[in-house]
C-alpha cells in the first residue's frame, strides 16, 4: 500500500505558458528504476486531490522532477501550476510502474517515441548508463504539437553530444513547420518512411520500441508497427514494442 511523504517544491520552470517542470525535494534518498511514477497530492481545506506523474530526473539525482501540461479545466494540473517554491506537496512512495528498460527484450536499436509530457520516463532512462550498455544505436522521438513544447532540449543535446554515434534525437512538430523538426504524427511518418530516413535508421525485427504519450497515438503505432512485424511485447512472448499509457 502506497504511503506518502511530504517534500518541498524547489523550482516551478516555465517551458511555455502551459508546459512546466514541478522540481520537488524530499527529505530521504528516493529510490526508484528510470521509467516508473509516483502520485503528487495536495490538500485543499477537506477535499484531495491527486495524480500519478512519472519521473523525470534520474534514479542517482537528489531532486525529483516532472512534467506537467496544465489542463485549464482540470482539478490537479492548475493547481501544480500555481505552486511556488518553498510551498509543500505530497509524494507517494514507493514508486510504481513496469514501463523500464528491465521490460524491454535485447536488440541492436532503442526507439523511444513520446508525444507531449510523455517524454519523461525517457529522460529519466538516458541519464543511466543502462540504453548505452544496452543497443548500439538509440533514436528518441518526440512529437509535439508546437515548437516550444520540446521540453529538456539543451539536456538532450548534451547527451547526443556525449554519444554522437550513438543516441539520435527526432522531434516532430505536427502544426507548424519547426527547424530539425518532422512535421506530422508519428504513425503517418512510420508508415511513410520518413523518421526512418530522418534518423538513417530501420524499425526491423532488431529494433525494440517503447511508446509513451496519447492513446491514440500508441494505438495507432501499435497498428503500423504490428503490419512492419513488430508485434506488442509481453511477458509471456517477447515482442519488439513496449507501451505505457500515459494518460
Amino acid at each position: 500500500m502506497a504511503q506518502w511523504m511530504t517534500g518541498e517544491v524547489v523550482e516551478n520552470y516555465a517551458w511555455n505558458n502551459e508546459l512546466f517542470s514541478l522540481r520537488v525535494r524530499v527529505p530521504e534518498p528516493f529510490e526508484f528504476i528510470a521509467g516508473q511514477f509516483v502520485r503528487l497530492g495536495l490538500n485543499d481545506g477537506e477535499q484531495r486531490f491527486q495524480r500519478a506523474y512519472s519521473l523525470v530526473n534520474g534514479p542517482q539525482e537528489p531532486i525529483l522532477d516532472f512534467l506537467v501540461n496544465r489542463v485549464h479545466d482540470g482539478e490537479f494540473s492548475p493547481r501544480l501550476h500555481d505552486l511556488r517554491a518553498g510551498q509543500a506537496i505530497e509524494v507517494s512512495q514507493p514508486p510504481s510502474g513496469f514501463f523500464t528498460l528491465n521490460e524491454v527484450p535485447e536488440g541492436k536499436s532503442l526507439w523511444l517515441m513520446a508525444t507531449g509530457t510523455g517524454i519523461g520516463p525517457y529522460l529519466s532512462m538516458l541519464s543511466t548508463r543502462i540504453p548505452y550498455e544496452r543497443f548500439a544505436r538509440i533514436h528518441l522521438v518526440h512529437a509535439v504539437r508546437y515548437g516550444a513544447d520540446l521540453a529538456y532540449r539543451d539536456t538532450i543535446q548534451q547527451w547526443c553530444d556525449a554519444h554522437p554515434q550513438q543516441l539520435h534525437y527526432q522531434p516532430i512538430v505536427s502544426r507548424e513547420d519547426s527547424k530539425g523538426a518532422l512535421r506530422g504524427r508519428i504513425p503517418a511518418l512510420i508508415v511513410n518512411g520518413e523518421l526512418e530516413a530522418a534518423v538513417d535508421d530501420t524499425l526491423d525485427s532488431d529494433a525494440q520500441v517503447m511508446l509513451c504519450g496519447n492513446p491514440e497515438m500508441i494505438t495507432d503505432a501499435k497498428r503500423v508497427l504490428a503490419d512492419k512485424g513488430l508485434p506488442k511485447n509481453l511477458r509471456r512472448k517477447p515482442g519488439n514494442v513496449t507501451v505505457e499509457h500515459y494518460w
